[in-house]
């Protein structure tokens, strides 16, 4: 029996494309999520001992593009970015680039010390490192003496 992996596949895309497919058949532009302006950018979260970094691919922003809010425990990252077609007329055969505004919302775990988050972005990468609280790190217990 083979076990089939789906690592590289995009649900997303596979709608675009077949909305892209039928647009042709019909002849006619059908509104798909690259030109109705809504975009979900890729995030990864990954923990080292003291903290927790949440990573967001945001090409084509600056950080005035940016805004990150924490409230009730919920780190919340929006922003937009602007579409960039030219004036001129043309046709494309694909677009795949997606703009306009997005959001995405997290719910931090107990462990993360909420005061001590900060955030950077360079060349379209925005790291909001959150540290761990001090009873959430780990720490090594010494065995005393037994009693005799």
């Amino acid at each position: 029996m083979a076990i089939v992996r789906y690592a590289n596949r995009n649900p997303w895309r596979e709608l675009d494309q077949l909305t892209n497919r039928l647009g042709k058949i019909f002849d006619n532009d059908w509104p798909t999520p690259s030109t109705t302006g809504d975009w979900v950018p890729a995030v990864d979260v990954e923990e080292t001992p003291e903290e927790l970094v949440l990573t967001a691919e945001l090409p084509g922003l600056e950080r005035k593009d940016v805004e990150i809010e924490l409230e009730n425990n919920i780190l919340s990252i929006r922003g937009e970015r602007a579409e960039q077609r030219s004036s001129e007329e043309r046709r494309f055969h694909l677009w795949e680039r997606r703009f306009g505004s997005f959001q995405r919302s997290f719910t931090l775990p107990r462990t993360v010390s909420a005061e001590g988050i900060t955030a950077d972005f360079e060349h379209g990468l925005l790291r909001i490192h959150m540290p761990k609280a001090a009873e959430a790190k780990g720490r090594r217990i010494e065995i005393g003496e037994g009693l005799e």
